[in-house]
C-alpha cells in the first residue's frame, strides 16, 4: 500500500456514507500513531501537514515518512497539505509527491478566491494531486467576534455552485459553526446549512475544527453529507504535548525512544476512537 489521492478516498466515502478522518501530524512519532491507528482499524486515513509543521520537518522528508509508513503498515494514506496560502509552497508539495493540497484563499474576495484556487487546480492536474479549497471562513476560538459575526462568515449555499464549477476542485471545506482549537462552549453546527450545501453540489464536503465536536453532531453531519473531518488540536495537545510533559516520569526511563513510544500510543488511541465515530473502520482497500 502507498499514498493515494484525496479524491479516490472521498468518492468511496460519498458512495458508502462515511467520513474519513484527517489528522495533523508534527513529527515521526505522531505520524506513526495516526497511520498505525488507521491500520489497526483497517481504515483509510488522511495525514495532514500544516505549513508550519512542513517548514519544521521538510517537504521531501514528510513525503518519505508518509509513503514509507503507508507501506510498512499496509494502509491507504492521503498525504495532505493543510491550509496553505503560498502558491509556490503548494507547487513544491505537489512536485514532491503530496497527493492532496488545500489552497486556503477564504479570506480573499469571492472572485479572487476563485482565481487563486483555479490556478492551483490547474497545476495539480499535472500529477493528479487532489485539491481542497475553502468557501466561507472557519475561524479560531479566539477570534473575538460575536455569534452573529461568525454566522456572517458561514458558507452561503448560493455561492457554492458557482465556486465549484469555476474552480474544478475535488473537495470543499465549508464554514457551518466549527472553529479551530478547543471550544469554550459546545459548538453549534448549522445542520440546515450543511444539508442545503450538499443539495447544491455533488463534490466531497470537509468539516474543519473537529476537536471537541460532540459525537452525535459528528454523526448527524456525516449523515447530511460530510466526507472529510479534520482533527488537529486533539492530536497536538492530548496526543503530543501532554504526553511529552509527563513522558519521562511515566516511562520511568531516560531513553527517548520510550518517551516517544508513549506519543505514538496516545495518537494511535485517539485516531482509533475517531475512526469508529466517523464510520470508516473496515473501509481500507
Amino acid at each position: 500500500m502507498s499514498l493515494v489521492t484525496l479524491k479516490y478516498e472521498m468518492m468511496k466515502s460519498m458512495r458508502d456514507g462515511y467520513a474519513v478522518g484527517a489528522f495533523n501530524f508534527f513529527g515521526l512519532e505522531n505520524l506513526q500513531g495516526i497511520i498505525l491507528g488507521a491500520a489497526n482499524k483497517k481504515s483509510p486515513v488522511i495525514a495532514m501537514a500544516s505549513t508550519g509543521a512542513l517548514t519544521h520537518m521538510g517537504e521531501k522528508a514528510v513525503v518519505g515518512m508518509a509513503r514509507g509508513l503507508s507501506e510498512d503498515y499496509g494502509t491507504p494514506v492521503v498525504l495532505h497539505l493543510d491550509h496553505a496560502t503560498d502558491y509556490e509552497m503548494i507547487c513544491r508539495c505537489i512536485d514532491n509527491g503530496f497527493t492532496s493540497v488545500m489552497i486556503d484563499a477564504s479570506s480573499k474576495p469571492f472572485e479572487e478566491n476563485i482565481a487563486l484556487t483555479r490556478r492551483v487546480v490547474e497545476y495539480a492536474a499535472i500529477t493528479g494531486c487532489s485539491v481542497e479549497a475553502e468557501l466561507g471562513h472557519v475561524g479560531g476560538q479566539e477570534d473575538g467576534i460575536s455569534v452573529d459575526e461568525h454566522t456572517a462568515l458561514f458558507t452561503r449555499p448560493e455561492d457554492v455552485v458557482e465556486f465549484v464549477e469555476a474552480t474544478g476542485i475535488d473537495a470543499l471545506a465549508i464554514a457551518v459553526g466549527t472553529v479551530h482549537g478547543f471550544y469554550k462552549s459546545e459548538p453549534k453546527l448549522d445542520f440546515d446549512r450543511i444539508a442545503a450545501i450538499r443539495s447544491a453540489c455533488d463534490i466531497p464536503l470537509v468539516l474543519h475544527g473537529g476537536t471537541g465536536v460532540p459525537v452525535p453532531d459528528f454523526k448527524k453531519a456525516i449523515e447530511l453529507g460530510m466526507n472529510k473531518i479534520n482533527v488537529g488540536t486533539e492530536l497536538k495537545v492530548h496526543g503530543f504535548l501532554d504526553v511529552m510533559k509527563r513522558g519521562c516520569e511515566e516511562a520511568k526511563s531516560d531513553d527517548p525512544r520510550k518517551v516517544t513510544a508513549l506519543i505514538r500510543k496516545a495518537c494511535t488511541e485517539i485516531v482509533e476512537a475517531m475512526i469508529e465515530v466517523f464510520g470508516s473502520a473496515g473501509k481500507a482497500t
